[in-house]
């Protein structure tokens, strides 16, 4: 460091705050991909996400950052071994190296969630420390670092080529040779569905990256002093928000027209696409070309995320190719066509979106050759995807010990817990001195055995009614179902579900005192609309009855009737 350097103070807090916002990212890509996953892998992609940070901090500081910025050759930087250079500019140089890190994390996490779910965690490890340490360095040289598409005029603002699009060529090349998710095509080659867990985890995670992406895209100017900077940054922000928006917007409008109704997972990753298509040229388009990047990203989240699906046959669970590589690669190219200084639209001719181009698929071609070598020697040394007999019991036991990532929402009772009341109710009688009776008191009764199952929101007045006839016994149970229509029409991702289990409730009520029409009744009276989904009856004689804290039998066990 410079003794004589004077940084700026509003620099150095505008550039950590950035910091800090872009390393919040991770928890969006945590949850989107944890999300639009199934439940027996989520703790799987949470230690992906936290290792692939991790990683990629520790080799991006020995050596990333060196063959990054170090140097001023065309291909490659200098290796800089745990940054020793002086990198000081208006603000310190490990400011610039946190910021420069959370941007490497960001490339490293995209490919966690194209390859989820079948994909060992030390085969992850391994390609992850090699995107941080050369494959994303060595690009973003070219780039960012003084090397020969920026000699040309190349413009990737915050990232859209040298971030997003890098993680989304290596997620489809890991895609392709890890192979399709168990049951996910048919053997005629038919895409099948496979629902995330959580929709609530992705709208979570699209809001948290939504949120950063004002630090990552904003924060690149590196700089708030001066005035150019100052009205800079608050464009960058109406940009950035205003393609995410659109991005969003024209999604649900796709895809209600396409699907007969809006696709909800699908409009998340239109937000997602808009802003990384946004991302390249969010300091020169005007809100009228971030509105115009944002809309082009919708078609391309669509359409491209079927082509990927029904024509290619890759299985991206979370839509990362999609998301980061089309729309990444998308909003570059456009940058060319609707920059106010230089873009075709406005009349700069074809010069500079001929060099968008060029960036786009230079770096493309090396991510996509460097990716598929070292996918390759990792599927033939150590591996690269778990047994058949691992992905069908999920990631989560078979690589971490985990029995669930949410043991909590199943309730079990404490060890040595009494659950007898604690005054009141009739004396426990010891097992061996319980005389069993079999319908003493009323003999020839005859017991009988309701079970019902309907939605649950009409559980309450089902109840109310079941109460008013003196029912006083009753299980109840949460159970997924569906009827002869197979469940309601429903699609995820452009694929419609073979079989929708919906949510229903269902109740079991064995009477002897209450006359079986009445119940019939009764039930019928309160679950009636006339419409699909009213539920059903089910009837069962029951041949006996034993209470087994007193051996009554028949009648006599049920005499809460009375």
């Amino acid at each position: 460091m410079d003794p004589s350097q004077v940084f700026s103070s509003v620099d150095t807090l505008w550039v950590l705050l950035a910091a800090a916002l872009v390393f919040f990212m991770q928890a969006g890509f945590a949850m989107v991909e944890t999300g639009f996953t199934r439940a027996k892998n989520a703790g799987n992609i949470i230690m992906k996400n936290l290792m692939d940070f991790s990683i990629g901090t520790v080799v991006f500081w020995l050596v990333g950052f060196g063959l990054m910025f170090a140097g001023e050759a065309k291909f490659i930087g200098q290796l800089d071994f745990m940054v020793q250079g002086n990198y000081d500019s208006s603000f310190p140089t490990y400011a610039f190296l946190i910021f420069q890190t959370v941007f490497c994390a960001t490339a490293a996490t995209i490919v966690s969630g194209a390859m989820a779910e079948r994909t060992k965690f030390s085969a992850y490890c391994a390609y992850s420390l090699l995107i941080s340490a050369l494959i994303y360095p060595i690009s973003g040289h070219w780039a960012w670092g003084g090397g020969w598409l920026s000699q040309m005029g190349f413009h990737d603002f915050a990232g859209s080529t040298v971030v997003h699009m890098v993680g989304g060529v290596a997620a489809l090349v890991g895609a392709k040779i890890v192979g399709p998710r168990i049951g996910k095509y048919s053997k005629t080659g038919e895409s099948r569905a496979i629902p995330g867990h959580s929709l609530t985890l992705g709208a979570l995670g699209v809001f948290i990256l939504w949120f950063a992406w004002f630090g990552f895209n904003g924060g690149s100017t590196v700089s708030m002093t001066g005035d150019d900077n100052i009205v800079a940054a608050g464009k960058i922000f109406v940009t950035t928000n205003l393609a995410a928006a659109m991005g969003a917007v024209g999604t649900m409008i796709i895809t209600w027209l396409r699907y007969k109704r809006p696709d909800v997972s699908m409009t998340l990753n239109g937000a997602l696409g808009g802003l990384v298509a946004i991302t390249a040229g969010c300091d020169m388009v005007s809100p009228f070309g971030a509105f115009c990047i944002g809309l082009a990203a919708a078609v391309m989240i669509v359409f491209g995320v079927e082509f990927i699906d029904k024509v290619l046959k890759i299985d991206d669970p979370v839509g990362a190719i999609g998301v980061h590589g089309l729309c990444g690669a998308l909003g570059t190219v456009l940058t060319g066509v609707f920059a106010l200084e230089g873009g075709a639209l406005y009349g700069g001719g074809f010069g500079f979106l001929g060099v968008q181009a060029i960036g786009v698929v230079s770096v493309a071609a090396w991510v996509a050759v460097t990716m598929a070598i070292v996918f390759l020697i990792i599927k033939n040394t150590i591996g690269l995807r778990v047994s058949k007999t691992e992905e069908i019991a999920g990631l989560d036991v078979t690589e971490h010990g985990l029995t669930s990532s949410y043991a909590d929402f199943m309730t079990n009772a404490p060890a040595g817990a009494d659950f007898r009341p604690a005054a009141g109710g009739d004396a426990p009688v010891p097992p061996e001195k319980a005389v069993p009776v079999k319908n003493t008191s009323r003999p020839g009764a005859k017991m009988t055995k309701a079970v019902i199952i309907t939605n649950q929101d009409k559980f309450d007045g089902l109840k109310l009614a079941l109460d008013k006839i003196g029912i006083t016994g009753l299980t109840v149970t949460q159970v997924l179902g569906y009827g002869m229509q197979r469940g309601a029409p429903e699609y995820y991702r452009g694929v419609q579900l073979e079989t929708v289990l919906l949510p229903k409730v269902k109740l079991e009520i064995v009477i002897c005192k209450i006359p079986t029409d009445v119940l019939v009744n009764t039930v019928k009276k309160a679950l009636y609309t006339g419409k699909v989904g009213d539920g059903k009856i089910f009837i069962y004689d029951v041949e006996n009855v034993i209470k087994v804290r007193t051996g009554e039998e028949g009648y006599d066990a049920l005499q809460d009737e009375d």
